[in-house]
């Protein structure tokens, strides 16, 4: 007969970053043992639940069997011939080996392995009862979780996310006996902190989820809470004349919020109108980030004086109060912060950098704005951008970190760029100037919005690639999951700047002119030389993310990256080229052309091909067609016309194949041979710049 088995781990409060992976984690260990225990579940996927608060960790398992599956293993031995003697007998080689698996030498089967005749001791193992099995498994549930940050309490020496505080495990009516850093496990559970009236005695699982919420005020489905969360905060979004959105930031406030509380509620508070008078996202941030509130809007984006705050299961004027009067003193805070900042014009404050430090190897902040304005001046120069957009580079560089030494910032740094735009404006620097202070920033994060100005792209690009070459040039390069200076995501901008801005960048060139700006002035742990090969080896893992993003299969990324991505939008057309043309026919006569070239390519000695010696029709054929081929690739390379390139190519496929079937290249003419093998080496190179075609699996 089968049970429901249920587990709940309470605890101090969990903070809610980890909450996610927590109950990832409990959901996986969860199944990985019942494969290991091998418990009898109807349903593996289905059987198992995870749920969480920030109180408690809970998983269940239904219909979980009162028996192990019954397991059979079997062990190879000496064959045959070395097991017994002539007249059928055990040997020494048997009997020891009976004896080292346990088993009597009369119970061993033999059995044919297709190598011969072998012995084998065959064991089955009958399942034991679940209950007394239980115990164990629950404790390697709870040891098994991971946290990025584990505490230890009082004087135990386990280390968990916070102190253990009860532990509730039914089998069934039955309680599952265990003990974890003191605490003892128990039919006893706890309700809502405030609202659930202390502890409660639960006669089996079936009873927890019956009164978890109903009578302790505890919705443990994180999901649930989502709903509620979402439903209420609609409902008086619209009541208070705002207009709701599920956009981005929504979702990412409410997924830390879900983890805030057990036993959701929405409540509306305002604050004073005259605090609107602030740029948006002073007032915004303070609210989204501090206090987790989710600001109201209009559908225009236009703020109201109005908040939505989440409370853990209280609402009333208290409460609302209370959220009220912290949300003005930090807003007041803003109000003033933002005030002693106009005072200052924003290129007061550029002279200040250079007491802050960017990197200790790297040199101050200041140091490197210099380094912006050189690179971001050389790219507008190498990509021929208009002189006006030059001197908006050059002001903009010039000023795009001066809001990190303002008061705003310093409170808020996550609104630095933001109120650089602002304070620019009101320091009367042009709004292509202020725009491009805030975009060099961009992206932020993963799914940022992208710098639509060409300022603002190249001085993202050069803010971003100083921070990469000038980190590995001194050492510091992502090892694992270490990466301090989110080298990762700052490359992996470049890329998406680079490929949304459509600009044709030669990432060799930039990676070196930005080592130079760093020359004489660091003490590099790598030349410039190997600084290049490793930033250019670290932007090939960043592409090729990209191009799998894309839904492009692994062998067409490892072909075109074969031929070189120093050009990124070439790159990206070269890969979406190849994966078009690979449905249809022409392909394959693509492949077969290549590949026959290339198979013998590789041995050529010369490049060089002599008209001359070229003595078999088809051969001179060959080249006739090799020639004309030549002619269009140049204009089809340099129009980008890559699938235009590739049908080219493939059209060589008769007279290659006309070419093996009637020509001997591998002659014992020394000067014959090496000049077909060049024909062929040449014939090869036409799709060097492209894709190395021997990398796709047919």
């Amino acid at each position: 007969m089968a049970k429901d088995f249920l587990l709940e781990i309470g605890t101090e409060e969990i903070p809610a970053r980890f909450m996610d992976d927590a109950l990832m984690q409990l959901g996986a260990i969860t199944g990985e043992l019942i494969k290991e225990y091998r418990f009898k579940t109807p349903d593996e996927k289905g059987a198992v639940q995870v749920y969480g608060t920030p109180r408690r960790l809970v998983v269940s398992i239904s219909n979980l069997g009162e028996t192990q599956e019954s397991a059979e293993s079997e062990a190879k031995g000496p064959s045959v011939k070395a097991a017994y003697d002539e007249q059928g007998q055990p040997t020494k080689a048997a009997l020891g080996f009976a004896r080292s698996q346990g088993v009597a030498v009369e119970d061993l089967v033999v059995k044919n392995t297709g190598a011969g005749e072998y012995v084998f001791a065959v064991k089955r193992e009958e399942g034991r009862n679940v209950a007394e099995l239980l115990p164990e498994f629950c404790l390697q549930l709870i040891n098994g979780l991971s946290f990025p940050k584990p505490m230890r309490w009082a004087d135990h020496e386990m280390r968990f996310v916070r102190p253990i505080r009860w532990i509730l495990a039914l089998y069934g009516e039955d309680v599952i006996n265990f003990q974890v850093a003191g605490t003892v496990s128990g039919r006893t559970t706890k309700g809502h902190r405030f609202l659930g009236k202390g502890e409660a005695e639960i006669a089996n699982p079936a009873d927890y989820f019956r009164r978890i919420e109903k009578e302790l005020f505890v919705v443990i489905d994180p999901e649930e809470r989502k709903r509620r969360i979402t439903r209420e905060v609609e409902a008086l979004t619209k009541q208070a004349g705002g207009y709701f959105k599920e956009d981005d930031d929504f979702r990412e406030l409410l997924d830390e919020v879900v983890h805030l509380v057990e036993y959701p509620v929405a409540l509306t508070g305002s604050f004073e109108p005259d605090f609107l008078k602030l740029p948006k996202e002073v007032v915004v941030t303070p609210m989204r980030e501090h206090q987790r509130y989710f600001p109201v809007e209009k559908e225009d984006g236009q703020l109201l004086d109005k908040f939505i705050a989440i409370s853990n299961g209280i609402n009333n004027d208290l409460v609302r109060e209370g959220n009220e009067k912290v949300l003005r003193a930090r807003l007041a805070d803003a109000k003033f912060f933002y005030d002693e900042d106009l005072k200052v014009p924003l290129a007061e404050n550029v002279d200040k950098l250079k007491k802050i430090v960017f990197q200790e190897s790297l040199g101050t902040v200041y140091d490197k704005v210099e380094r912006i304005i050189k690179l971001g001046t050389y790219l507008a120069e190498a990509l021929q951008i208009d002189g006006a957009v030059q001197e908006t580079i050059k002001r903009a560089g010039y000023l795009c970190k001066a809001d990190l030494v303002s008061n705003m910032v310093y409170e808020f740094p996550e609104l630095q760029g933001v109120m650089g735009k602002d304070y620019a404006r009101h320091s009367g620097e042009t709004d292509a100037v202020a725009e491009a202070i805030f975009e060099h920033y961009l992206p932020r994060f993963a799914g940022d919005i992208l710098p639509e100005a060409k300022a603002g792209q190249i001085l993202s690009i050069a803010d971003k690639m100083d921070t990469v070459v000038g980190c590995f040039a001194v050492g510091i390069q992502p090892t694992g999951s270490q990466d301090p200076y989110a080298l990762r995501r700052q490359a992996l901008g470049i890329c998406h700047v680079i490929l949304n801005s459509g600009l044709r960048v030669s990432l060799s060139a930039l990676v070196k002119r930005a080592y130079d700006n760093y020359e004489g002035k660091i003490e590099a742990k790598l030349n410039k030389e190997e600084t290049v090969a490793e930033v250019l080896e670290f932007f090939r893992q960043r592409i090729k993310n990209i191009l799998e993003n894309k839904a492009i299969s692994y062998d067409v990324i490892e072909a075109v990256l074969a031929s070189g991505y120093d050009d990124l939008i070439d790159t990206v057309n070269r890969a979406e080229a190849l994966t078009n043309l690979r449905n249809q026919e022409i392909f394959d006569k693509l492949l077969r052309a290549y590949n026959r070239v290339a198979n013998l390519a590789n041995k050529a000695e010369t490049e060089d091909i002599e008209p001359a010696l070229l003595k078999e029709e088809a051969e001179k054929a060959l080249y006739k067609e090799f020639l004309t081929a030549s002619e269009e690739f140049r204009t089809y390379l340099k129009e980008g016309q890559y699938r235009q390139l590739f049908q080219r190519f493939a059209l060589l496929q008769q007279p290659i194949d006309n070419y093996f079937e009637q020509v001997m290249v591998m002659v014992d003419d020394e000067r014959i041979k090496n000049n077909r093998l060049a024909l062929l080496k040449q014939i090869t190179n036409l799709m060097l710049p492209i894709a190395d075609l021997t990398k796709i699996v047919q």
